[in-house]
């Protein structure tokens, strides 16, 4: 499926969140859905170099293997291509009250992806795939899941000196940075 640019876009694990101009996928057939297939299974079912933009919105950490998920994104996204992340926060509640989970995700770990990131250049071995990290965002619910509070939606904290802060008492404390946000570009000089 491509969008009025020829572009295409691939929705991993849809869920019901199906996308209008996007190759929707999940692991089970739902309404909506054009591929079915189980990412624990390798290759995925999409061609090298293939994909312009991913959106892997709560996926990652229902993954056996991540290094090798993001082995295999990096395989089928284009030079240039973009990949939109959110997963749950190593120490939030989002983490571990769904069974299905088998990780989350501290601020940095995206770095040891990222050529420019001095955790990448020190740990290179882990994987090949490299994407610049485009944004980070980390997000925060007051009181969720505890507490609803009427006209208190997600906060999102961008800022480099309120990350540091932020991320600072989210590593002390839990529950505070619930999810992360982040958007990753594959190198335009690789293929």
């Amino acid at each position: 499926m491509t969008n009025s640019d020829n572009k295409i876009f691939l929705n991993l694990g849809a869920g019901s969140d199906v996308k209008a101009g996007y190759i929707n996928h999940d692991i089970v057939f739902l309404p909506g859905i054009d591929v079915v297939h189980n990412l624990n299974e390798y290759p995925w079912p999409w061609d090298n170099n293939s994909i312009d933009e991913i959106q892997a919105v709560d996926l990652l950490e229902h993954l056996d293997d991540f290094i090798l998920a993001m082995e295999e994104l990096y395989r089928v996204i284009k030079p240039g291509g973009s990949l939109h992340i959110k997963v749950p926060y190593w120490n939030s509640s989002f983490t571990y009250m769904d069974p299905t989970h088998k990780r989350g995700f501290h601020e940095n770990t995206f770095h040891f992806f990222d050529p420019s990131k001095e955790l990448c250049k020190l740990r290179h071995y882990y994987s090949h795939a490299r994407f610049y990290i485009q944004s980070e965002v980390f997000i925060l619910i007051p009181f969720a899941p505890y507490l609803k509070i009427p006209f208190v939606k997600e906060l999102h904290v961008k800022g480099k000196f309120f990350k540091r802060v932020v991320g600072f008492f989210g590593n002390l404390f839990s529950n505070i940075i619930l999810d992360l946000k982040i958007v990753l570009v594959k190198p335009s000089d690789t293929s």
